[in-house]
């Protein structure tokens, strides 16, 4: 009776313990040789983004009271240009030198960066300009099952959730691929929405691309889950099974 017992507690945990490959291999569904249309995201601005507006022209001079600094964007001075740059207020605006306070929430960089071209030629204020416009402090926060949970910053205009989830280091193997939540906020409305990682519909919809502040949340499986009890793993569930055995042994002399 007792080895019944036994080999009735060990094939439980085996069954539990065991990871089916459909649960585990990343979008099954594409076949060798396929291809899609990349749809690239034009993310919009959000109140509390921080924006880098450059105006040049053919005569330098003319564009310097537009400009907060004249110096070249790059990776190492990214930090500076997030302290000097232009915050998106609660409201959707920004105040730009000279003409004041810009509509900018909800629009895309591109959008912005015509109409303050629009604005500067209507009024004469520059002669043929040119206007570069980013958001510089793009950032995706991933969570749950992965190897290095945390908040990413990223320069690119367009990464991917893969990339994203890249930068945490993966999901771990107790992560569930069929059911990973991404957070994400638009025109002030949180939305929640579920992806499943073993299958590639996703990937021609919203939510291939990352947008700046999304959050993505991996959760444990079940194996995981139990490990966050007292019975920590295996080895403990059979040392517990052991010393029960050996009771009931005792008792029963």
């Amino acid at each position: 009776m007792i080895k019944k017992i036994v080999f009735l507690i060990f094939l439980c945990v085996i069954i539990e313990s065991c990871a089916n490959k459909k649960d585990i291999l990343y979008y099954q569904d594409i076949v060798s040789g396929a291809q899609n249309n990349i749809n690239y995201l034009s993310g919009n601005i959000e109140v509390n983004d921080i924006l880098y507006i450059k105006v040049s022209a053919i005569i330098p001079e003319s564009v310097e009271p537009f400009n907060i600094q004249t110096a070249t964007l790059t990776s190492s001075n990214l930090g500076a240009y997030r302290l000097q740059g232009y915050l998106v207020s609660q409201d959707g605006t920004i105040t730009f030198p000279v003409l004041g306070n810009l509509k900018v929430g909800g629009k895309s960089p591109l959008d912005v960066q015509n109409m303050i071209s629009k604005i500067l030629i209507d009024n004469d204020y520059v002669k043929e300009p040119t206007v570069s416009v980013r958001i510089v402090n793009n950032k995706v926060t991933v969570l749950g099952e992965v190897r290095m949970p945390g908040t990413y910053g990223f320069d690119e205009q367009n990464i991917s959730l893969n990339q994203a989830i890249g930068y945490a280091g993966d999901l771990t193997i107790n992560g569930i691929r069929k059911d990973v939540l991404l957070i994400r906020d638009v025109n002030g409305v949180r939305n929640y929405i579920k992806l499943d990682l073993t299958s590639s519909e996703w990937f021609n919809g919203p939510y291939y691309y990352v947008k700046q502040n999304d959050v993505i949340i991996v959760n444990p499986n079940g194996p995981k889950v139990m490990t966050a009890g007292y019975i920590t793993n295996i080895g403990t569930l059979f040392g517990v099974v052991s010393f029960a055995l050996t009771l009931i042994l005792l008792l029963k002399k």
